[in-house]
């Protein structure tokens, strides 16, 4: 069958998938619905963001149009897709109306209090999103969340069309000790989840019930997994299929998450601001990054740090928005940092009183990594920054500073050589989504293994000694490694 069958034959099939969809949508009421749940982010002792969307429908579309390929090939020339976005598989789109959200310290919500009913109305701007800001929130404490929704004042009726209920834990006070215990991913590859519901990884995630979650980055592909991501409307839609998965709309109703952004979800791979990808056009590199800004429950600063109690703060750090062009000749001024995040991190490191301090990077800091890359600190053409950082942590003596990194298909334990920094690469998502592992070189690692799961870091006190442990797991949450240290006084 020649090319242009097969496009004839897809078309015909999205046609008819569009006539399915209206058909079932005709004579039913306006009401909001929440396909892709609710997410809690960037909690802190005293705040917390809740993001919602409303959404037409209550599940995600199953039955859309799946592209032909799941990986699309590299074309400069743009040419619009005669398939709709909402009769893709996956597809959630949005709808207009009320919403709201209760929280209170009583499973039964009989102490909460209620934010206004935001109305959300038909904009290209929100996606129909909401960033609730909750404050003046008690340390150490649990809650409870209820996000109600109903429809648009001009759709009629007042009724609750849609009600979520989830849970999240505030972090303890800096001079109070509290365990701790929390998750760290990357790569999730939408065309390889290991279930029909999403990835093994988040029931795994959720039995150990962790106290919140980093996602480093490659969160989604933008630019690789069809449909590509050329409009700003299919940069959302990447988001959606993704957040509507029931495994992942299901964990972070009750799982709180501080997002970091990587290339991928960004907009391309190894991209910096002023890169030029022809075949991402229209969409560029400030749309991509503002689709990420919306999507997650985000502060105003994507680098950030958080105290979790006495014994540990974590530093969230951002690689793709202020670096300098991987091109550019290595030295003094070439940076994936900026400058001024590099001298808030490292100032922040020094003032923190904390047991344990784990920063958590969406791009490795010691590698070593495969020799063809050269987008990170493990790389040869950021050589300058990343002896500079990883020097300074031996001249510190911080030997209670660790890495945490996503970004890579493989996990691993590696010690650097020089300044005896230590890092832990979580691995992607799924085994699926593995390979590509330098050759093993034990001298620097003591762990290697090319296969999916995430990394969980543990926060406890053994015999009244703070302990940190960096454990390793497969897809279904089972250890494969471990390291531990302690904080001798």
């Amino acid at each position: 069958m020649s090319a242009t069958a097969r496009r004839s034959i897809w078309i015909a099939l999205a046609g008819m998938t569009a006539c399915a969809v209206l058909a079932h949508g005709a004579g039913e009421a306006r009401a909001a619905h929440m396909a892709t749940g609710f997410k809690v982010g960037e909690v802190t002792q005293n705040t917390a963001i809740v993001w919602t969307r409303l959404t037409k429908n209550a599940e995600r579309n199953w039955d859309g149009v799946k592209p032909p390929r799941e990986n699309e090939p590299y074309v400069d020339e743009y040419i619009p897709s005669p398939i709709a976005v909402d009769d893709r598989v996956g597809a959630v789109p949005g709808i207009r109306g009320r919403v709201r959200v209760s929280w209170g310290t009583a499973e039964d919500l009989s102490n909460a209090q209620a934010t206004d009913w935001v109305t959300l109305k038909n904009s290209d701007d929100n996606d129909f999103i909401h960033q609730f800001r909750l404050s003046g929130l008690k340390p150490a404490t649990k809650y409870y969340l209820k996000v109600e929704a109903r429809p648009h004042p001009s759709d009629g009726g007042d009724e609750i069309t849609a009600s979520l209920t989830g849970s999240f834990a505030t972090p303890a006070e800096n001079d109070q000790w509290q365990d701790v215990k929390f998750g760290v991913i990357t790569g999730q590859n939408y065309w390889r989840t290991d279930h029909k519901d999403g990835f093994e990884i988040y029931p795994a995630m959720r039995k150990m019930e962790i106290d919140f979650l980093v996602p480093t980055g490659d969160t989604v592909y933008l630019d690789a997994h069809a449909p590509r991501a050329r409009t700003v409307e299919l940069a959302r839609h990447h988001w959606h299929r993704m957040y509507s998965l029931p495994r992942l709309a299901e964990f972070h109703r009750f799982v709180p998450g501080y997002w970091e952004v990587d290339d991928h979800d960004a907009w391309t791979n190894d991209c910096w601001p002023t890169k030029v990808d022809p075949w991402m056009n229209p969409l560029t590199f400030a749309d991509g990054f503002t689709v990420f800004r919306k999507q997650a429950p985000m502060g105003n600063l994507t680098y950030r740090t958080v105290r979790w109690g006495k014994g540990l703060q974590v530093w969230m750090v951002e690689g793709r928005l202020y670096r300098s062009s991987n091109r550019m000749e290595d030295g003094p001024e070439k940076t994936i940092w900026g400058h001024e995040q590099r001298d808030w991190l490292m100032r922040t490191i020094l003032e923190s009183d904390a047991d344990f301090k784990v920063l958590v990077s969406p791009t490795p800091i010691v590698g070593p990594d495969r020799g063809n890359k050269n987008d990170n600190h493990a790389n040869r053409g950021f050589t300058y920054e990343g002896d500079l950082f990883r020097n300074w942590t031996k001249e510190k003596n911080l030997e209670n500073l660790y890495v945490c990194n996503g970004d890579r298909h493989w996990q691993y334990m590696s010690v650097d050589p020089k300044s005896g920094l230590r890092e832990f690469s979580c691995g992607p998502a799924s085994d699926a989504h593995a390979g590509g592992a330098p050759e093993h070189d034990p001298e620097i690692q003591p762990f290697l293994r090319v296969k999916g799961g995430f990394l969980s870091v543990e926060i406890t006190r053994e015999n009244g000694i703070p302990t940190i442990a960096f454990i390793h797991r497969d897809v279904h949450g089972e250890p494969v490694h471990e390291f531990r240290d302690r904080r001798q006084p």
